[in-house]
């Protein structure tokens, strides 16, 4: 693997970037964490260029901190070990605007690097995904991916209870209602705040190409253009999230992407479109002889997808989608059907792809394309072959040996033989350890519907 992920930007991309945009007051520099999250610090202008010349310091721990930002003592990593910092060094071309804060602020993303040698460090999960890139163009395959997210509009007041409500679409407005699937009313109740979106992403590069109204109340999912670099894919989907959190919070709403915000509505996925290319940028799904590599891929998705459970839905939370319509617990597969686990669009040529239907929203989304790719190049290489797609909706109740809740699919992703061909067997014992000790924490809470079981 790489001992440098992503080439530093220098001081001068600051000086640029700051003589065209004048009003600037302060950087966000940031790392993606292994759930996905962007953490770092906000700098004041003054000391920016400093972070470009030398980097910012920070716990290099924060990379594995779990969902609410904080460390356990992974594999000893963090109080055994007195939490070092580490560099945090800007990425080249990411420095960007972020117009949804209150005052002007610019933002660049950053990738963590050891204090001492300067190298990436193994536990980050942008190297993790760069690592099953790098095998895949070693063996001739070549990915092209894009993300879709989903997610709730809340009010970010919590309700007497402790638990969430959905958002007003509007000042003075009632409680949100049901609207049709795909409802333009619904996207038309909430134009502004999608608008903002497109502004806000336009301005950080990030390829959105449209939003929809979901079938939940108050959910939507917007999508991003296809990309030849998975790497960007997944950075593409962090930065998503981070623009809706920021245009939603500017607007006195809370955007979640809990798996399984409400009990009673659909969940939210992260769904993974997945085409390869030849060298020259041709399809080859959608060429001659692309159905068999076609299917290849999706039999290399049906032998790692229960393995791979640990990192699409690594959360508590994650496992309640599961019980829901349309989120796929068998291994099937068909075309132009949503409710399998690998979806073949009705597309054909440059087009032709397979949909990953797994992945709740609150996954990494570099590990899930990691697991992803690391399922087609197990797949093509090992000319596996699929089983027959299924016809009509998918009925049957999860396979057996669909992982039964999220202790059981850390532990079946830790001790994975395939997946650890292609992903660092270390990384996955790490990760499963650190999600072990998020649940035990979870746990030390008492939950109210027990008093309702049990009272």
């Amino acid at each position: 693997m790489e001992k440098d992920l992503s080439p530093a930007a220098p001081v001068s991309e600051w000086t640029e970037f700051l003589r065209v945009n004048p009003q600037v007051a302060a950087l966000d520099a940031f790392i993606i964490d292994v759930n996905g999250n962007a953490l770092g610090k906000r700098v004041p202008i003054h000391d920016a260029p400093k972070v470009f010349a030398d980097g910012v310091q920070f716990s290099a721990c924060a990379l594995i901190a779990d969902s609410r930002g904080l460390g356990h003592n992974v594999q000893g990593m963090g109080s055994s070990d007195g939490d070092p910092d580490g560099t945090a060094l800007p990425i080249q071309g990411s420095l960007c605007l972020a117009p949804w804060t209150q005052a002007p602020v610019a933002q660049v993303m950053c990738h963590m690097r050891d204090v001492e040698l300067q190298q990436s460090l193994w536990f980050d999960p942008r190297m993790i995904l760069a690592g099953v890139v790098d095998q895949c163009r070693h063996a001739g395959i070549h990915p092209v991916v894009a993300c879709e997210l989903e997610f709730y509009l809340i009010d970010p007041r919590r309700t007497p209870d402790g638990g969430i409500a959905l958002a007003a679409p509007a000042p003075n407005a009632g409680p949100p209602r049901r609207a049709a699937n795909l409802s333009l009313e619904a996207v038309e109740t909430n134009a502004a705040f999608l608008n903002r979106i497109d502004t806000a992403a336009a301005a950080q590069g990030v390829p959105v190409c449209g939003a929809v109204a979901e079938y939940g109340i108050g959910q939507y999912e917007v999508n991003l253009r296809h990309v030849s670099d998975p790497l960007a894919a997944a950075d593409h989907a962090v930065l998503l999230k981070r623009i809706v959190k920021g245009v939603a919070q500017s607007m006195g709403m809370q955007a979640t992407f809990m798996a399984k915000p409400f009990a009673q509505q659909p969940g939210s996925g992260l769904h993974v479109h997945v085409s390869v290319v030849d060298e020259s940028g041709v399809n080859r799904f959608g060429a001659a002889g692309g159905e068999v590599l076609l299917q290849q891929a999706i039999a290399g998705m049906q032998a790692l997808m229960y393995d791979s459970i640990g990192l699409c839905a690594p959360n508590f939370n994650s496992h309640r989608r599961y019980l829901g319509p349309f989120v796929p617990t068998t291994l099937d597969w068909g075309h132009n059907n949503r409710s399998v686990a690998f979806r073949v669009p009705a597309a054909h040529g440059s087009a032709r792809r397979v949909e990953h239907r797994v992945a709740g929203a609150d996954a990494s989304p570099h590990l899930v394309v990691a697991a992803i790719l690391a399922a087609v190049l197990h797949g093509m290489t090992n000319e596996l072959q699929a089983t027959k797609p299924v016809e009509g909706r998918v009925k049957a109740p999860a396979g057996h040996d669909f992982p039964n809740g999220l202790l059981a699919a850390l532990e079946r992703t830790r001790s994975s033989a395939p997946l650890a061909q292609y992903m660092p067997a270390q990384f996955l014992k790490l990760f499963a350890e650190l999600k072990q000790k998020e649940f035990a924490a979870s746990m030390e809470a008492v939950f109210p519907v027990e008093y309702d079981f049990y009272l």
